[in-house]
């Protein structure tokens, strides 16, 4: 059935419509509260300004719908399908961030830690907090503060305390040093400050320490005391913005060439524990109002927490049916408001002004990056002469220590990027000994046979230029492979080290690139980084050898013994480390055994200390 047969056929009900362009890839997906009378829009003759949307109607092969019982329905699906197809047509958020929370677990001593993870599991929650480093920083001090346990136990089988307990940084609830209630009543002052009510925290407190100083407790008022003062030192840090217990998101954006930066903050107990900046693309036709609108329903699709007042700059379009799903999804009444006057009105002016400044931050960064990368790839291209810009760069190097271990590197820049999901390494199977020119024959060879085997492999796509880590022996034998198997039409070229001298094999005069310019430091990324690759992979390898040398070395120890002290250790590292009865747990280990690994471990380590020493006096 064509477009026209299947837009006759339409329904007069809400749903979600999808977009597909001939390849069969979905470019756009909308909402309608009558889809036959929404979709049919798009091929009517449209306005010269709705640009987007007629480029949009060029690439529609076809479509499909969802029927949905109602509009709400239809915009909880219409986010769920966006997120999931990211369509080039619709205005997306560049990326998804997942929040830290502090959960405080339902047990009759609860825990307190950080997770991303919101469950219905009858724990308690406080946050987002965009910066889990910070948070983890502040749940320090608390801890310090308010020594809670840490350990993961459910029942307590404990007959003495753990290491926290007797640096003070627990009450030790295991062996019974404090009470369950006790116990409980700290954890409810740790509830008050992660909800934001620090006020009404140093008020119970400062209580509680003058009754416990009227009962001659003085052990406890000093507690007490401590407590207090740490409280009102990290209270300092904080800045009130609004009246006590507000929890608010507040919200607004700034415009740039084909993107928007949305600033929120996020307020919590009268109190901005902090902020984050997103960036939506292809908002150049949307009206601020529609721009917020779709940042409010990505965004809070995946948040585990709604407020109940969200503060905007503009009015959204849809406003009531988007409180209503949000309302549903908080379980409680959700109001976006805009304010026009008094705090909130200066608190929204202020996020305005941080969204225009990260956007203008962004816009600088952006250009910045163009001209390391496309700007440095059409340098490249004028000063090689390259008949078509390089899109796709790859670059090759061989390492090995006297021929040992030999191993190679391919690295992969697309548009001047580097792509490591293609990057490719090679263990050299032909060549014995420390033979470069060999090895890279090899490499090439390898590389350019899988090319043509089949358009789905991981050597499928060519490049447009290809750099050969070496001089012009490395380039020969490079050019030798790429000519045996049907490629010499390909760019090539070699970069000498030392003086970054790029050589062709058709020429025997270097082309020196301009010092300074974006496509010499291009190259010499590409450089570097196939060189790291390489190092990287070889030191794996010479690193595995070494440790079952070391460990074949030992008197007693066999392929067996060996796999047995990896798998019970984890790695060599904590074998060294390890004392005679730790090692003696390990299966197949006896006394005799686990004191000759111990005595020829320990030695090795001290002959080890004693060149480093040697080594450092010399140089």
């Amino acid at each position: 059935m064509d477009i026209q047969e299947k837009l006759k056929a339409l329904p007069d009900q809400p749903g979600v419509y999808l977009m597909k362009n001939n390849l069969g890839e979905i470019i756009y997906v909308g909402k309608a509260v009558n889809l036959k009378n929404r979709v049919r829009s798009y091929f009517r003759e449209l306005p010269p300004e709705a640009a987007k949307t007629i480029a949009l109607v060029k690439h529609i092969a076809d479509f499909e719908y969802i029927l949905a019982d109602n509009e709400l329905e239809a915009l909880v699906l219409e986010c769920n399908l966006i997120k999931k197809y990211r369509p080039k047509y619709n205005i997306n958020l560049k990326d998804d961030k997942t929040y830290p929370y502090i959960k405080i677990t339902k047990e009759d001593y609860p825990r307190v830690f950080v997770t991303r993870k919101v469950e219905k599991d009858g724990a308690r929650y406080f946050g987002p907090y965009p910066s889990v480093n910070d948070l983890r920083a502040s749940l320090e001090v608390v801890r310090s503060i308010f020594p809670f346990r840490s350990c993961k136990q459910k029942v307590f089988t404990n007959d003495r305390p753990c290491l926290n307990a007797h640096i003070k940084k627990c009450y030790a609830p295991c062996i019974g040093r404090i009470s369950q209630e006790d116990y409980q009543e700290m954890i409810e002052q740790v509830a008050l400050f992660f909800a934001g009510k620090q006020e009404h925290l140093v008020k119970k407190i400062e209580r509680e320490m003058e009754i416990a100083a009227e009962n001659l407790e003085f052990e406890r008022a000093a507690m007490l005391r401590d407590q207090l003062r740490g409280l009102q030192q990290l209270m300092t840090e904080q800045k009130a913005v609004l009246g006590q217990g507000e929890e608010e998101d507040v919200i607004a954006l700034a415009r740039g060439l084909g993107q928007a930066c949305v600033q929120i903050f996020f307020v919590r107990g009268g109190k901005i524990i902090g902020r984050e900046s997103y960036f939506l693309k292809g908002t150049d036709e949307n009206s601020r109002g529609e721009i917020l609108a779709s940042f409010i329903k990505q965004f809070y699709l995946t948040s585990q927490t709604v407020p109940p007042v969200i503060i905007l700059e503009t009015e959204v379009e849809e406003k009531e049916i988007i409180e209503h799903w949000l309302s549903d999804k908080r379980g409680s009444k959700v109001q976006l408001k805009v304010p026009k006057r008094g705090k909130q009105k200066e608190l929204v002016e202020l996020v305005g002004r941080n969204a225009l400044e990260t956007l203008n931050k962004q816009e600088v960064e952006d250009q910045w990056q163009k001209e390391r990368t496309i700007g440095a790839l059409e340098q490249l291209q004028k000063e090689l002469g390259l008949p078509e810009l390089p899109h796709r760069m790859e670059c090759f190097d061989i390492s090995n220590t006297q021929g040992t271990e030999s191993v190679a590197s391919m690295v992969v820049f697309v548009d001047g990027k580097p792509q490591k999901d293609q990057y490719r390494r090679f263990k050299i199977k032909t060549v014995e000994g420390p033979n470069d020119f060999a090895s890279m024959y090899e490499v090439i060879t390898r590389r350019f046979q899988e090319a043509g085997k089949t358009q789905d492999g991981k050597f499928s796509q060519l490049p447009d230029l290809v750099i050969i880590d070496g001089g012009k022996g490395q380039l020969k034998y490079a050019r030798q492979a790429m000519a045996e198997q049907g490629y010499s039409h390909i760019t090539t070229y070699s970069l000498a080290e030392r003086e970054e001298l790029l050589f062709t094999e058709n020429s025997d005069e270097p082309i020196v690139l301009p010092r300074e310019s974006q496509a010499l430091f291009l190259v010499q990324r590409l450089r570097d980084e196939a060189h790291r690759f390489a190092i990287t992979y070889h030191r794996t390898l010479r690193g595995k050898r070494n440790l079952a040398s070391i460990l074949d070395d030992i008197p007693g120890v066999g392929a067996k013994r060996r796999t047995n002290l990896l798998k019970h250790f984890g790695s060599f590292a904590k074998i060294k480390e390890a004392t005679v009865e730790e090692l003696l747990e390990v299966e197949g280990i006896n006394q005799k055994v686990a004191e000759e690994i111990y005595s020829y471990l320990k030695t090795h380590q001290d002959l080890q200390a004693r060149w480093g020493k040697q080594r450092k006096i010399k140089e």
